[in-house]
């Protein structure tokens, strides 16, 4: 059995996940629920929850900020949240789990599997990229975690080339040849490097811009790359392209 937890203001938000576990979720034990998020730090030094269902939204201390007074963590963690752009995209870059609400009862299912799995040796970096990312959204955070198929690595952004899409995963490919398949669709990269300097050229491909060498001019037009590979660029995507490869774009 899994001992749980579960942080959220919201009375009812709360016990609607207390019942969606005890019915899709067997193996997991609610031993404590929390409105507030002053009480659940000390609640969590008390009873050592295997897992925390952290709500991000909450008045005087948010999810982010009661991971910070904790200090180093010893649980797994599932952020619940309703949609907040910026909290969903730093949860995703930082290769953790997050559900919506209301919670779908599959989504739950899923994101217990994943954490209940073999844990993360990567767990205490991910949360602090997670938290480095929420303290200072500018400049933007250089390093990604990525879940792939052998564990979960820590890249910096400005040693990713480009990305081709391969079904519902995305193939990355490093400035030191390594190459990396992750479980995830190029839309959803997309999202998350969008602040970063990577343009979507094509549907298959998103591309480093500053990992361009030379634009070859066609319908659409290719891009060689600075480990010579070459990029089609679709007609759509040519006019965007060229603004964004002009200085200071």
């Amino acid at each position: 059995m899994i001992n749980a937890m579960i942080i959220d203001d919201e009375h009812y938000a709360s016990q609607a996940l207390v019942t969606l576990l005890k019915k899709h979720c067997p193996d997991v034990t609610v031993t404590a629920v929390c409105n507030n998020a002053k009480e659940a730090v000390m609640l969590i030094r008390e009873l050592q929850p295997q897992l925390v269902f952290l709500d991000i939204e909450m008045p005087y201390l948010n999810g982010f900020e009661l991971l910070e007074m904790l200090g180093p963590v010893s649980f797994d963690c599932i952020f619940t949240t309703s949609y907040d752009q910026y909290a969903i995209k730093a949860i995703r870059f930082s290769a953790l789990d997050y559900l919506l609400k209301p919670v779908d009862p599959e989504e739950l299912k899923t994101a217990v599997g994943r954490v209940t799995g073999k844990r993360s040796p990567s767990l205490q970096q991910q949360m602090e990229l997670l938290l480095s990312r929420f303290q200072q959204p500018q400049p933007a955070v250089n390093r990604i975690a990525l879940p792939t198929l052998e564990g979960l690595q820590i890249i910096p952004v400005n040693s990713i080339l480009y990305c081709s899409s391969s079904s519902n995963y995305t193939i990355f490919n490093l400035t030191d040849h390594q190459k990396l398949i992750i479980s995830r669709t190029l839309k959803e990269i997309e999202e998350m490097l969008e602040e970063h300097r990577f343009l979507r050229v094509h549907h298959s491909y998103l591309v480093n811009l500053d990992e361009v060498r030379k634009y070859n001019r066609g319908e659409g037009g290719s891009l060689l790359m600075s480990d010579g590979a070459t990029i089609d660029v679709s007609r759509s995507r040519k006019e965007m392209l060229l603004k964004r490869l002009q200085p200071g774009k």
